[in-house]
């Protein structure tokens, strides 16, 4: 989170109008949070509303909980499962890279209580500093479940006694007004409609609750948290399998890079999970043996203890009462919202995955939700962040997926196939070197135009995850190729490939000619009127030479 802080953040600035708040905040999540301790900052009477979680009889998890999806049953404890997952694989499995380097490893095992019980100490402990945080900083934290109760009032169902976690509600309500109202409900996962035993299965959500490893399991869906949550399986040793509807996971070529997405399917080949292409699931079925998965062509996968529906996610937007309030949502329910976070009502304004922007990413919200704030209260009318392909991610498969930018396909719809250029490597690192089994590397840049500005940068293999970020900052200050082969590498690295592609044959050099590096432009600039007084001066003293 990490707002600034000043003098003037307990200062109380009061808002024009008999409201009770300057901002009520729908939603304790990244991007809510962000924006309450923003405005915070800034001196104004804040309200922040958050429903935290509950069970229904079965044990199903209802609602993120404060620190939204993120914190509880997203990117936090997903990541520490992920990490134990890659730690596992590398010393058990086809993957392992211990005894080539002359470690034993015999007798390793993984422990997945272990794992859940350390995993959710984290998850506690980093959703209580929320709370913490919100109330050091003056914020108004109202628990409970919030609906707009018109264009400046949300009415709450306060939870009884005050509680955050496995909530009940107490009866009595409460209502609120402000000046602004910001919804950041975030999303929960999809549950197809109408699909026979669907309720047999868990979500994304439900996998974190899980108290022992699964035997054998069944992943369904073809995006990322598909592809994350079955590779982490496969990695602890669960036997997995990954069904998807389409030839391939991550298949939108405008999102993920085709030549990334080959080479996963390469590696998720040689080293697991097992994929099932072309399959659409028509029916779950519970028999002696497990679960059963039924295709719409009629074939059946079974003998599952476990299937994990990951077919995307949906806007926690309904029943919170901002039809009535005049807010504008699209077909699928998400927040209609321009680029500045604004609504249909002026009053109200909507940011993360509730929303219609198209990237419902952590830091997305984060970031908008600080530039939402300097922009309400910091004097700062043009603050807003750009939403685009800028922005880089990460998929955490195995190995995880680092992007940003332009895939191909997109660079091509968008400037024409004859302004688009590619470099692109695969290869396996120096980690996999005694390995018969190894774990390849892609590296790959889209270009565009006769400077070749670098508008796609897409990494598949070993950190991946860490390496992406800087070279994001470098496409996003508008890098290209020259200014790439004019930096000297780090060797040996996987990361100095992307700036040596084609090795000795093609670093510094365009069109098989060398290429000026841009820092010699300025140095030349500076030198050449002296060369040229110098090379004026040696030209009179050789004529005069030749003249005696």
């Amino acid at each position: 989170e990490g707002a600034p802080r000043g003098p003037s953040s307990r200062r109380l600035i009061m808002a024009d109008g008999d409201y009770d708040f300057d901002l009520i905040v729908l939603g304790g999540g990244s991007g809510g949070s962000a924006a309450a301790r923003r405005a915070a900052f800034y001196g104004k009477r804040v309200a922040l509303v958050d429903a935290g979680f509950r069970r229904e009889a079965d044990g199903t998890r209802r609602g993120a909980g404060v620190g939204g999806t993120c914190v509880n049953v997203g990117c936090v404890p997903k990541k520490l499962m992920w990490q134990a997952a890659s730690l596992y694989e590398s010393v058990a499995g086809p993957a392992e890279v211990l005894r080539g380097n002359g470690i034993a490893a015999e007798g390793v095992g993984f422990d997945w209580p272990t794992l859940k019980a350390n995993r959710d100490g984290v998850v506690t402990r980093t959703s209580a500093a929320y709370l913490k945080n919100w109330t050091r900083e003056g914020i108004e934290v109202v628990l409970g479940f919030g609906r707009l109760a018109g264009p400046h009032a949300v009415r709450v169902e306060l939870n009884a006694n005050g509680a955050h976690a496995d909530v009940a509600r107490s009866g009595a309500t409460r209502t609120i007004t402000g000046e602004h109202i910001l919804v950041c409900v975030g999303g929960a996962p999809k549950v197809p409609r109408g699909l026979p035993g669907a309720e047999l299965c868990v979500t994304s959500d439900g996998f974190f609750d899980l108290e022992t490893m699964p035997r054998k399991c069944a992943v369904v869906g073809a995006g990322y948290i598909a592809v994350e949550m079955a590779g982490i399986l496969n990695a602890l040793g669960c036997e997995t399998t990954l069904f998807c509807r389409g030839a391939t996971p991550l298949r939108d070529s405008k999102v993920f890079d085709a030549t990334i997405v080959e080479k996963l399917v390469d590696e998720i080949r040689a080293h697991g999970p097992t994929l099932t292409s072309g399959f659409t699931p028509a029916a779950i079925l519970k028999g002696a043996d497990g679960l059963t998965i039924r295709s719409e062509t009629g074939s059946k996968h079974g003998g599952f203890d476990c299937v994990l529906l990951a077919i995307g996610r949906e806007p926690l937007s309904r029943d919170i009462g901002l039809e009535a309030a005049g807010v504008a949502l699209d077909k699928r329910g998400y927040v209609v919202v321009d680029e500045y976070e604004r609504t249909s009502v002026p009053s109200i304004l909507a940011l993360g995955d509730c929303t219609n922007s198209g990237y419902e990413l952590t830091p997305v919200a984060i970031a908008a939700a600080r530039r939402l704030g300097d922009r309400l209260y910091g004097d700062a009318g043009w603050a807003r962040i750009r939403y685009g392909p800028e922005i880089p991610t990460v998929v955490f498969s195995h190995p995880p997926i680092g992007m940003v930018g332009l895939t191909e396909a997109a660079a091509r719809a968008e400037y024409g196939d004859d302004a688009v250029g590619t470099s692109a490597a695969t290869m396996g690192g120096m980690l996999y070197s005694f390995n018969e089994r190894k774990v390849s590397t892609t590296l790959k840049i889209v270009y565009v135009g006769p400077e070749r500005r670098i508008v796609g940068l897409h990494i598949l293999g070993p950190f991946a995850d860490e390496m992406i970020q800087g070279f994001a900052v470098a496409v996003n200050m508008g890098a290209t190729m020259r200014d790439f082969n004019a930096t000297v590498c780090i060797h040996p690295t996987m990361s100095e490939e992307l700036i040596s592609f084609g090795g000795g044959k093609g670093w510094g050099l365009k069109d098989g000619k060398p290429e000026r590096a841009p820092y010699l432009d300025t140095l030349l600039a500076k030198k050449l009127p002296l060369l040229s007084v110098a090379a004026l001066l040696g030209g009179a003293f050789m004529l005069g030479r030749r003249c005696r």
